[in-house]
C-alpha cells in the first residue's frame, strides 16, 4: 500500500475538499420544485486526456489536475488495458460518464467505473462522482489499511507466510467492501452539501470496480452493469453477469421502499418498468431503487448503498464490461460478449456503443435513442488470446428500461 499512500498525500496536498468545475444542465419532465441552491451559476468545462506528469499541478485547480493524471482515462479512446467509448443519445445533453484509471495507487491496480446520471442535472452529477468517488476511495483504503494494521499490532496477533497467503484475496476484499460502503456514503453526503450541484432531482448510478492482480472487487449502485468474459470447461466463451440491475421491482428493493413510505408502481403505458414514488405526488417515477443524489427520494426507502461483490480472477477471464444501461436496453449478455470477443481490443468499446444504437432503431424506432457508455478492461495478455467462439449460456439476469425519470433520460 505504499504507492497508495503516496498518491493520497498528493491528493492531500491538492486539497480533496475543492470543488470540482461544474457543466451546465438542462431541466426535462415534471419534477418538484427544489428547496436547494439556485441552478444560476457560472460554469467550464475541462476536456482532454493529457498524458503529462503531474507535478505542481495548481491547487486551485483539481479537476484539471486530475486531467493531467497519466493512465487515467475518460474520454473516448483506449490503452493496453482498456477500451472507452461514450457517446450522446437523442435525448439531450449527454449525461453518462466513464472512467478507467491505472496504476490506481499502486502499479498493479485499475480503477474502471461507469456513471449515468438522470435528471436536471444528471450530466453534472455524473461527472463529479466520476472525479470525486476515486479520490475517496482512496482515503477510506488508506484509512481502513492503516486502522487494521495498528489493531494487528496492538494484540501482537501472528501467522505463517502460507496462512497469510492464503487469506490475501479475504483481506482485500474485506478492506475494499469497508472502503467502499464509506467511500459512497462520503460522496452522498457531499453531493446533498454541495453549493453548486442540485441534487435534489437529480443523480446517477455507478457501477464500479477495483483490480488488484488477480482479486476483482465490484460495487455497484443503480442498474449500470458489469458484465464477465470468460471460458467455460468446454473452452467456449460465455457471459457471467458480476452485478445485479438493482430496480425498484426487486423484492427486497420493495420491501425497503415501502417500509419507508415510498410507492413502486409502472405507468400504464410502460407495465414492464417499476418506478419510486413520493408518498403523496405522482413525481418524480425513479426507475431504479439505489442512486447517488435523488434527494427528494432519500427519506422514502432510495439508498446509495452499493451491492458490493468479490471475484477471484482465473487464467479462463478474459475481460469485464461496465456499460450504462443504454447497452443492456437492447442487447443481452450474450450479445455483448460476442462482440467484444470479436472486434480489435482497441475499439472494442466503439463497437459495442455502435451495436448498442443500431438496435435501439431497430427495436424501438419511434424511441429516442439513449446515451451509451462503456469501459472493458481485458485481463488477458493481448487480443489474440481472445477467439471469436462464443456459445451463449451465460445467464441472463434482470435488464432494466433506459428511461430513469418519467418523461426523460
Amino acid at each position: 500500500m505504499v504507492g497508495l499512500e503516496c498518491f493520497l498525500d498528493v491528493v492531500r496536498a491538492l486539497g480533496m475538499g475543492s470543488c470540482l468545475s461544474l457543466e451546465s444542465g438542462s431541466a426535462y419532465g415534471p419534477v418538484p420544485s427544489s428547496p436547494g441552491p439556485g441552478n444560476k451559476r457560472r460554469k467550464r468545462r475541462v476536456t482532454g486526456n493529457s498524458s503529462a506528469t503531474a507535478v505542481a499541478p495548481p491547487s486551485n485547480n483539481l479537476e484539471m489536475w486530475l486531467h493531467r493524471i497519466p493512465g487515467r482515462q475518460f474520454l473516448n479512446g483506449s490503452s493496453d488495458f482498456a477500451s472507452l467509448f461514450c457517446k450522446q443519445g437523442k435525448k439531450g445533453v449527454n449525461q453518462d460518464a466513464m472512467i478507467a484509471w491505472e496504476n490506481f495507487g499502486s502499479p498493479d491496480t485499475i480503477f474502471c467505473g461507469v456513471f449515468d446520471g438522470h435528471g436536471p442535472f444528471g450530466h453534472v452529477v455524473a461527472k463529479k462522482v466520476r472525479d470525486a468517488l476515486p479520490l475517496k476511495l482512496t482515503s477510506q483504503w488508506v484509512l481502513t489499511n492503516n486502522a487494521k494494521k495498528g489493531a494487528a499490532d496492538d494484540t501482537n496477533e501472528t501467522a505463517s507466510y502460507q496462512d497469510h497467503k492464503d487469506n490475501d484475496h479475504c483481506e482485500l476484499f474485506m478492506t475494499l467492501k469497508d472502503s467502499f460502503l464509506k467511500a459512497f456514503k462520503v460522496m452522498d453526503k457531499e453531493l446533498k452539501l454541495h453549493p453548486r450541484i442540485d441534487c435534489y432531482c437529480s443523480g446517477t448510478t455507478a457501477v464500479t470496480l477495483v483490480k488488484q492482480g488477480q482479486d476483482l472487487v465490484i460495487a455497484n449502485v443503480g442498474d449500470s452493469r458489469a458484465l464477465l468474459g470468460t471460458r467455460d470447461e468446454d473452452g467456449s466463451l460465455v457471459a457471467v453477469q458480476l452485478t445485479v440491475d438493482l430496480k425498484p421491482n426487486l423484492p427486497r428493493e420493495t420491501e425497503r421502499i415501502m417500509r419507508c413510505k415510498g410507492r413502486v408502481f409502472a405507468l400504464q403505458n410502460e407495465p414492464e418498468v417499476a418506478r419510486v414514488w413520493l408518498p403523496n405526488s405522482n413525481s418524480p417515477g425513479l426507475a431504479m431503487a439505489r442512486a447517488f443524489g435523488d434527494f427528494c427520494l432519500k427519506d422514502f426507502g432510495l439508498i446509495s448503498v452499493p451491492d458490493i461483490s468479490y471475484r477471484r480472477l482465473t487464467e479462463k477471464d478474459e475481460f469485464v464490461v461496465l456499460a450504462t444501461d443504454g447497452i443492456w436496453d437492447v442487447l443481452s449478455n450474450e450479445e455483448v460478449v460476442k462482440i467484444v470477443a470479436l472486434a480489435p481490443r482497441a475499439s472494442a468499446a466503439r463497437a459495442l456503443v455502435e451495436s448498442a444504437t443500431r438496435a435501439w432503431r431497430s427495436k424501438y424506432p419511434y424511441v429516442k435513442v439513449d446515451d451509451c457508455a462503456v469501459v472493458c478492461l481485458f485481463l488477458t495478455a493481448s487480443t489474440s488470446d481472445i477467439s471469436s467462439d462464443f456459445s451463449p449460456t451465460g445467464e441472463e439476469m434482470s435488464s432494466g428500461n433506459s428511461s430513469q425519470y418519467q418523461d426523460g433520460s
